[in-house]
């Protein structure tokens, strides 16, 4: 999907909005989207950058079926050694001035001296070149495995320092200190009190650089596995579609579905975050992509700029927890519970129903809360599109049926990846130009083919290019999980978790929600710090324990602990997705931050669902159909019941008291007990009653500042 600047829905598609409602979709992508923040390069440096990315594209392709005899730590010590120079090259040291634009900022002597040395140590592992007793390749490597000698330690350390530096350049310092902590924690640990549940032995230098550079559970572990197996193929077929023009269908398709109510631009804007994820993978590069379109029209409709950034903000972050292309933590989880991924949809489906409930419920509640005006918005006609365009939809449908079939995810993915390759070529062979550009001229074959050719080389080269923060991110995961598993410290801290809970009271069934209150609030934390991906891996490591050792099952504690990772993402006061959100539509950032949280809270409440009762376990497709029913219909109710409280809206407009009613309504329901469920409802029926008694017609606000007024 095009990034040239923001755009809305014309009379034959998307067209160039009016010059006050610009966005520069791409700076603000790379300024807010935690994991891209990249450089301008020139233009000779920048084809130098991707033609790398594109030939790193070709590889990981190539290894889905003709993998490397020498195994898979062989592969990942190569795409390790291919993908961190290449971010001391595109990702400067430090951020932009606010507001900065200024000209292109190249590499420096440090950041070339730094991709030199990144090349070598990544690559000397593999290398078949003899230094002394040191080198030899990679199988003498791995014979010294525990015995590495001063050069391997020397290069190993040296490795720690350039992933924990690209971890800093390309999503903060947050993650690379917490690294840096276990790294102490590893080697002091003999200096803790003995009675300290987490005190340990110490470890040497030597094994804990072992540990990292020549152990599976470190630099190499199941977080780069992962990026380097499936999240790059994602990320690939993500750009290939993008290139095939999939974006645009998708925001136009959603405009053509809903006519010219006044819910309509909250109804697009939900369906199209939707959609969208499927092409970005990022929540906030999805919220400012759609943003750049959907806010001339929520303006224009009355939303207030908060909301709209809220309401964009959400329909972002809802991406990757959708169906049938999660976050990348979606992976993880199908690794460490050794299932497969479509079984890890199956776990998503209900609750993304759920989420895209609560944003639904929201966007009507506020229709009428801000009285906002139908928009009239020249569309084209739905079953047209998806006649004419709808091929775009058939590559996710592929991904679903091969995994259904038993096609590992990354031999689906580049199947998927292939078909939108081809179904856009036979487009540009029919067509002669791109289909959803109305102002575009046909062109003669061999040009429309050529054109075509440089969209797909640029969109392999995208997707690599955006696995790279991911690559450093799980690089430096792996120092935290070599330090957990070598000392023990992740059931020493679920034990002190439990302990905690056991302290406020000894009934099982309070242990359990203290400790899911606890561990929600632990994650969340910790994910306003560091990306989603280093938060789940953290938080499974650390409070998974905890939440299985009191008897909740793998998939529960891992979707759980998803979802609040991802849920960070919108978590005032670093919630990224609502600040690049409020950066389009010019509202006030901890305002739109708020209003985020608001639109997103039934998600909050939710995951805990999952964990407190057995009944949880139906939510994500576990059990008899029929108790996965009921329970998806009551956590609807508790749904809906959460929205009246952050609405402020039943009937009609709510008073504090009937807003107070639905709080424990929606948390009995969400406990999912018969006895805690007839409770819930009767707080529900009684706020209902009382709302429908108090209101009347007139009651109803006729304008933003009224309802503001009503319900403060």
């Amino acid at each position: 999907m095009s990034h040239e600047g923001a755009v809305t829905p014309g009379a034959s598609g998307l067209e160039p909005a009016a010059r006050d409602d610009v966005v520069d979709v791409d700076f603000l992508i790379s300024e807010f989207d935690e994991e891209r923040p990249q450089r301008r390069l020139g233009p000779r440096l920048d084809a130098g950058v991707v033609l790398i990315s594109f030939l790193i594209s070709v590889f990981v392709l190539v290894q889905v079926f003709a993998p490397l005899r020498q195994g898979n730590q062989f592969y990942l010590m190569l795409f390790l050694g291919f993908v961190l120079p290449l971010v001391f090259v595109t990702y400067r040291p430090r951020k932009r001035a606010p507001g900065d634009r200024g000209p292109l900022d190249h590499p420096g002597p440090l950041d070339w001296a730094l991709t030199l040395v990144a090349l070598a140590v990544t690559l000397y592992p593999v290398l078949p070149v003899q230094l002394g007793d040191s080198g030899g390749g990679f199988n003498a490597f791995l014979d010294r495995q525990g015995q590495l000698t001063t050069v391997d330690v020397l290069m190993g350390a040296l490795l720690t320092v350039l992933i924990l530096e690209a971890t800093r350049r390309t999503t903060g310092p947050v993650l690379p200190i917490v690294a840096l902590a276990f790294f102490a924690y590893a080697y002091y640990g003999g200096f803790l009190p003995i009675g300290w549940p987490i005190s340990h032995a110490g470890i040497d230098f030597d094994q804990i650089i072992n540990g990292f550079y020549n152990d599976q559970s470190g630099f190499y572990g199941v977080p780069l596995d992962v990026a380097a197996t499936y999240i790059v193929l994602f990320t690939i077929y993500g750009a290939v579609l993008d290139a095939t023009g999939a974006g645009r269908f998708f925001i136009n398709f959603s405009f053509s579905l809903f006519g010219q109510s006044r819910t309509a631009p909250g109804r697009t804007v939900t369906l199209s975050g939707f959609l969208l994820g499927t092409v970005s993978g990022s929540g906030t590069a999805t919220a400012v992509s759609l943003g750049a379109v959907a806010w001339p029209i929520l303006k224009r409709a009355g939303y207030p700029k908060e909301n709209a950034g809220g309401m964009l903000a959400a329909a972002g972050i809802g991406a990757i927890l959708s169906p049938p292309t999660l976050g990348a933590a979606a992976f993880i989880i199908a690794e460490y519970l050794s299932t497969n991924y479509l079984q890890v949809l199956l776990w998503a489906t209900v609750p993304t129903l759920l989420y895209y409930l609560g944003i639904v419920l929201a966007v009507e509640i506020d229709a009428r809360r801000f009285g906002v005006n139908a928009v009239e918005v020249p569309r084209q006609n739905p079953w047209w599109l998806l006649l004419r365009f709808g091929y775009h939809l058939a590559s996710l449908g592929v991904i679903v049926v091969f995994l259904a079939l038993g096609v590992p995810p990354f031999k689906a993915v580049v199947y998927s990846t292939l078909l939108a390759g081809v179904v856009g070529l036979v487009e540009r062979l029919v067509s002669g130009r791109d289909p959803l550009d109305p102002d575009a001229a046909e062109q003669p074959r061999a040009r429309a083919l050529g054109t075509y050719a440089g969209e797909l080389y640029r969109a392999l080269s995208t997707g690599a290019r955006s696995v790279l923060p991911i690559a450093a991110v799980c690089a430096a995961a792996g120092i935290i999980t070599s330090v957990i598993v070598k000392t023990g410290l992740g059931q020493n801290l679920a034990s002190l978790l439990v302990q905690a809970a056991n302290a406020v009271s000894n009934n099982p069934a309070i242990v359990i929600v203290v400790t899911a209150v606890l561990s929600a609030v632990a994650i969340i934390v910790l994910g306003l710090a560091v990306p989603v991906t280093a938060s789940f891996i953290i938080s499974w490591v650390v409070i998974g324990p905890a939440l299985q050792s009191l008897g909740v099952s793998g998939p529960e504690t891992a979707m759980f602990i998803f979802y609040y990772a991802v849920l960070s993402e919108v978590s005032p006061p670093t919630a990224l997705a609502a600040v690049a959100s409020a950066a389009i539509t010019g509202g006030d950032t901890i305002r739109t931050m708020w209003q985020a949280a608001k639109y997103t809270l039934p998600a909050f409440l939710a995951p805990l669902a999952f964990v407190m009762t057995e009944n949880g376990s139906h939510l994500l497709l576990q059990g008899p159909l029929l108790d996965v029913a009921w329970t998806t219909a009551v956590s609807m109710v508790a749904v809906a019941a959460l929205a009246a409280v952050t609405g402020g809206w039943l009937v009609h407009a709510a008073s504090p008291v009937e807003r107070a009613l639905c709080v424990p309504a929606a948390a009995l329901l969400l406990f999912l007990q018969p006895v805690t469920i007839a409770i819930g409802l009767s707080f529900l029926a009684v706020a209902i009653a009382i709302n429908l008694l108090r209101s009347r017609p007139t009651n109803r606000p006729s304008s933003p500042a009224h309802a503001a007024k009503e319900l403060s």
